[in-house]
């Protein structure tokens, strides 16, 4: 059977089941669908991540934590906070977002309906929502080192210098919304997508964050080098691709450590950690 990737077929029959579903609600599939696509992705990737940070388990994978002597294993006195604040970010705040994005989408334009885009169209969308996510997240999340913004939203995020996956939903909610909601929907809002390239984009960036906080730089998996230095150092990397670090050289003293050697995808079973060891020369000033 010949398979035509610029026709949506097998995308355009399983989304019209969705749709159908949703009684063609537009309201419902665009603020409680895109919650639910958020919230399952969120869980799913962190459920696994946090048990091993709790029970140390399965230790052949507990060897790839980024920084050894933090959080091996996680205090659970320390999860409660998180939780409270994790919940507030995702029960509350999420569904009125996600209000707030069917009503820029019905201003923009943006479809729900049955027709689904092809898969490039839908790879397109995904290239737009990576650099604009970028774009917008890198100069958000900059502005918010600053030391009044810093002092008042900010630094709850920074409260973990060694962060786990379910931190990377650890904020204040003005910094929920500015930095971390505004962004990842922004390529979506340029370029006009589809919910279902919304939905794939969402199930991306979600696992992408997770994995840039988890702490663990895995075989055959994103790296965390990038972020996890944001953590420990503070003043450096603040996007995630990194394009822009480079141009404002905000990535100068990481350029210059270890973990910038080790910031790759890991095609081998041996721990990163090890195969680069640690450089105790680059020393930074942090809060």
């Amino acid at each position: 059977m010949d398979v035509n990737i610029t026709q949506p077929g097998y995308l355009e029959l399983g989304w019209g089941k969705v749709y159908r579903l949703s009684g063609e609600n537009d309201i419902l599939m665009f603020s409680v669908g895109t919650w639910l696509v958020a919230m399952t992705t969120y869980w799913v990737t962190n459920f696994f991540l946090l048990y091993m940070d709790l029970t140390g388990k399965p230790k052949f994978l507990t060897r790839y934590k980024v920084q050894q002597d933090k959080n091996t294993p996680l205090d659970p006195s320390l999860l409660p906070n998180v939780l409270k604040t994790v919940s507030v970010n995702m029960m509350i705040i999420t569904p009125i977002s996600s209000y707030g994005w069917y009503s820029t989408c019905q201003w923009r334009g943006n479809s729900c309906g049955y027709d689904v885009p092809t898969v490039p169209r839908i790879i397109l969308d995904i290239i737009v929502a990576l650099l604009a996510d970028e774009v917008f997240f890198y100069y958000s999340h900059r502005l918010l080192h600053h030391p009044y913004l810093y002092k008042w939203i900010h630094k709850k995020h920074h409260e973990w210098t060694a962060p786990i996956g379910l931190v990377c939903i650890y904020a204040h909610p003005i910094e929920y919304i500015a930095s971390n909601s505004i962004p990842v929907f922004s390529g979506p809002f340029l370029a006009k997508s589809h919910l279902l390239s919304t939905w794939i984009w969402t199930v991306i960036t979600m696992f992408m964050t997770s994995i840039h906080h988890s702490g663990y730089h895995f075989p055959f998996n994103l790296s965390p080098e990038f972020h996890d230095f944001h953590h420990a150092k503070f003043h450096y990397n603040f996007g995630f691709l990194g394009f822009l670090d480079r141009f404002h050289g905000t990535d100068e003293l990481f350029r210059k450590s270890a973990a910038s050697k080790r910031h790759k995808w890991l095609f081998s079973l041996t721990p990163v950690s090890v195969s680069v060891p640690d450089d105790k020369a680059v020393v930074c000033k942090s809060e």
